[in-house]
Parts: structure tokens; C-alpha cells; sequence
């Protein structure tokens, strides 16, 4: 692989793992905090709230990152053929695919649900249990998808000092001699 070609490919990872990570810490914050908060809140203010973050989230900015997230993670694993770290981007792949998939199949439809016009008492009862459940699975797949972009994102920059002649002070191949304590001067320790 050429130089540029590397470059760019590490480029790509490593947005690939920024974007993800952001997903990942978006989801993980629902579980953490945002519904065990709402689940201290009366049935209607729940709906209310709940309904505003799904419109308020569907914005530019996230939908790029979380549909951008999947692209670039199949980019990279594409890139990533031959080296040692396909594996790594190909499990990223698979666990943000799945996660995304959760999102498409459970928790949309689930928020469209939650917009019908009907008692909050039973829009809620339809829709927390199963929307905390299902956020849960994507918080976890998506965070496995940072773990193995991380992993990748390491194995890659290792292949790039070993792959490069006297890449960086890693390769003590490399460093200059010190003259002082080269095999004509001992070190002052006798060492």
C-alpha cells in the first residue's frame, strides 16, 4: 500500500471511530441518565419530553454522524483488506450494522408510535419498556464498534511505524548514537 493510500486509509479510520464513539456516547447517556430520569416523571411529561427529543434529534448533525458512522466503518473495513487489522474493522462493521439495524427496526418505529394522538398512560406503557430495552442493545453493539475501531485504529498505526524506514523515535534502529557512550566510550556508570 503507497504511502498516500495508508494515510487516507488511517484518515477514514479514525473518523470512523470519532463518529462512532459519538453514536455510541449518545445512546449510552439515554441508558445512563436521560430514562432513568424520565422514568421518575409523570406519564404525560414523559410522552411530552420523549416526543421532543425525537424531533429535536433528527437534525443535520446527528444524522450525519449516524448514518455517517456506517458508511465510513464499511469504507474502512473495505480499505482494511490485507492488513492486520481487518478483522478488527470488519467486527466494528457487523456490531454498528446491527446496532443501526436495532435503531431502524425497533426504536424508530417505536418513536413514530409514540407520536399517535391517544392516553399518555398507554402511549407510555406501549413504548418505555421496550425502547429502553432495545436502546440498550444499540448502546452496547455500538460501543463494541468503538472497541474494535479503537483496536484497528492501533494495529494500523503499528503498521505504519514498522512499515516506514526509521518512522519515528519507536525504532531505536534509527536513533543517532550518542558519542559519549557509543562502544568507544563506555558510560560513566560502567554500564
Amino acid at each position: 500500500m503507497t504511502q498516500q493510500k495508508n494515510s487516507t486509509a488511517g484518515g477514514v479510520l479514525g473518523v470512523a471511530t470519532v463518529a462512532t464513539g459519538l453514536i455510541a456516547g449518545t445512546f449510552y447517556i439515554f441508558v445512563l441518565a436521560v430514562m432513568p430520569a424520565l422514568a421518575r416523571s409523570d406519564d404525560r411529561v414523559f410522552v411530552q419530553v420523549m416526543r421532543d427529543i425525537d424531533d429535536v434529534i433528527q437534525n443535520p448533525a446527528f444524522l450525519l454522524t449516524f448514518n455517517g458512522a456506517l458508511l465510513l466503518t464499511a469504507i474502512t473495513t473495505w480499505q482494511s483488506r490485507g492488513t492486520p487489522h481487518l478483522r478488527w474493522a470488519a467486527a466494528a462493521f457487523v456490531a454498528y450494522a446491527l446496532g443501526f439495524l436495532v435503531t431502524v427496526a425497533f426504536n424508530i418505529p417505536l418513536n413514530n408510535d409514540l407520536h399517535a394522538t391517544g392516553d399518555p398512560t398507554a402511549l407510555r406503557e406501549a413504548y418505555e419498556d421496550p425502547w429502553v430495552a432495545w436502546n440498550a442493545v444499540r448502546a452496547l453493539l455500538s460501543t463494541v464498534a468503538l472497541g474494535c475501531l479503537a483496536r484497528a485504529l492501533m494495529l494500523h498505526g503499528g503498521s505504519q511505524r514498522g512499515s516506514d524506514a526509521g518512522a519515528g523515535p519507536d525504532d531505536l534502529n534509527t536513533l543517532p548514537r550518542n558519542p559519549l557512550t557509543g562502544p568507544d566510550n563506555p558510560s560513566p556508570s560502567g554500564a
